[in-house]
């Protein structure tokens, strides 16, 4: 079953989108929170985006962007917006379609079914799985880049290794064997303070985009992420 993903505002158009595609099997999900909409993509993984312009916080054509940042997923520009330079922002922004409303649901799903066609296959495969988010901190995993409020920086392997480790056992206690016999293949030929040093490092990295004190040394136990950032 495909999954699509509403990002629109006006509630009465969204409910009938929602009621007719879900006639014809789809699986629909509706934004729930505008100033969380990529956190929302990466959670739902949705195979279409039906995206309004006219948002609140920011408009349609930043979302387009944000989300072409991690995605190839099919976007579909809906709104009452009809000028050409409208359009042309749509699809220089990102998008793949662009329908006028008000609009016929024939077209909408002629379009919907058209995208999917064309897009997924069978052995069709998912960029944006690579991309881990916790509480607004991003992680892509192919790039070794962490992202948070628009800031980004790439680490090194072993720093993006310690990093995605402690973020997943947020407020959890990590203990340094485990982390030396995830990123290291043989620990006995690691020196004892390699792990310090790395550690180091990475919480040098995460001040460059504004997270600081996040990674507590617990004395004879390991380390600990906390959420520090806001």
């Amino acid at each position: 079953m495909y999954r699509i993903f509403i990002v629109e505002d006006d509630e009465k158009i969204v409910n009938l989108i929602k009621d007719r595609l879900e006639k014809y099997d789809y699986q629909v999900f509706v934004v729930q929170d505008y100033s969380n909409i990529k956190s929302e993509f990466i959670h739902i993984d949705p195979h279409l985006i039906l995206l309004d312009i006219n948002l609140p916080n920011y408009d349609g054509f930043f979302w387009c962007r944000e989300l072409r940042s991690i995605s190839k997923v099919p976007i579909i520009f809906i709104s009452a917006r009809f000028s050409d330079m409208d359009q042309v922002m749509a699809i220089e922004n990102g998008g793949d379609d662009y329908i006028i409303k008000p609009f016929s649901f024939d077209v909408l799903l002629a379009k919907v079914k058209g995208v999917i066609r064309r897009t997924y296959g069978e052995y069709s495969e998912r960029e944006y799985r690579d991309v881990y988010e916790v509480d607004g901190v991003f992680l892509y995993r192919g790039q070794n880049i962490i992202e948070w409020k628009d800031k980004r920086v790439e680490l090194s392997k072993r720093e993006f290794g310690l990093l995605s480790i402690l973020l997943s056992n947020l407020d959890e206690i990590v203990s340094r064997e485990v982390l030396l016999e995830e990123l290291w293949d043989d620990i006995d030929f690691v020196d004892d303070n390699t792990l310090s040093v790395n550690i180091t490092r990475l919480r040098k990295r995460l001040e460059e985009i504004g997270i600081e004190d996040s990674i507590q040394t617990k004395r004879g136990q390991g380390y600990s992420m906390v959420k520090t950032w806001e």
